[in-house]
């Protein structure tokens, strides 16, 4: 069995839109954080550490140094993460819409399907035909549940203004039409499921055309699904199908998000009876 990481970390070191904090706290400073806690809740603890008094010094505790420590100040749509149906509104289908613990669990684990859109380069965008072409490329038929994977090698701009403003993104009838197979997750490897978002802000801005903000992502309003953003190293897949994908998301209560390890899982055996088949094909 192979697994492969399909997903980016939360990064503090990114300048964003929803940017990161992470507070370290090393082993060393362990130590001083390790009486700080202890100390702040005594009557006069803090005023008493805050003239330099400790109740352990490094040289009590092992090694002088403490566990580890980060603190993450980040948007939950920062890192590879899961968009829940919450997200687009406060209603879907006529019902209040799901939050991330909400989600079913049965939509974060299932078939993958890659859809390699890697020859749109901004600002081309990923339409319904599209879809029908890239699905008939690699002659699959799409299913109920399974987890689409759309392909656009937008993560290799990851660190780079354009990663944030010079992306492929999907229109609704894209969207709609796996909707329409019963697809209940997909992905994608951009920092947004829609085109780049302040192309849509000036359209709507100067229209008002309701159709212009966040079609994609406003279409779980009528339409139950989920999906990931900000993926990546989908070209890593060797096969377009027949892989698992996992994505559940951490339960952040009352949330629209949630970020997910998502990864895909191979089996090798698959693959080492694929790689026979195409080696006796070759040989006739």
């Amino acid at each position: 069995m192979q697994i492969i990481d399909l997903s980016l970390p939360i990064d503090d070191s990114l300048q964003e839109t929803h940017a990161a904090k992470i507070d370290r706290i090393t082993h060393a400073d362990g130590v001083n954080h390790f009486n700080w806690v202890v100390m702040k809740n005594r009557p006069g603890g803090l005023e008493q550490f805050e003239k330099g008094e400790r109740v352990a010094t490094a040289e009590e505790i092992p090694d002088g140094e403490m566990l580890s420590l980060e603190i993450v100040h980040a948007s939950v749509h920062m890192g590879t993460h899961v968009d829940a149906p919450f997200h687009y509104g406060s209603m879907c289908e006529g019902k209040p819409a799901k939050k991330v613990e909400d989600v079913p669990l049965e939509w974060c684990y299932g078939d993958g399907v890659v859809l390699d859109f890697t020859r749109l380069k901004y600002p081309d965008v990923i339409k319904k035909e599209d879809v029908i072409a890239a699905l008939e490329k690699i002659g699959y038929t799409l299913k109920p549940m399974d987890i689409v994977l759309i392909y656009t090698d937008g993560d290799k701009l990851l660190g780079t203004p354009e990663y944030v403003t010079k992306y492929v993104g999907m229109l609704p009838d894209a969207v709609e039409y796996i909707l329409d197979q019963g697809v209940k997750m997909m992905g994608i490897d951009t920092i947004g499921l829609d085109r780049p978002c302040f192309e849509m802000f000036k359209e709507f801005l100067d229209t008002k055309d309701k159709s212009k903000i966040w079609p994609s992502h406003f279409l779980g309003r009528r339409r139950e699904f989920c999906h990931m953003e900000r993926m990546g190293n989908l070209g890593a897949i060797p096969k377009p199908f027949g892989f698992k994908v996992s994505c559940l998301p951490v339960r952040v209560k009352d949330a629209g998000a949630g970020w997910t390890r998502a990864v895909a899982i191979i089996d090798s055996i698959g693959i080492s009876k694929t790689r026979i088949r195409n080696s006796c094909t070759a040989i006739k």
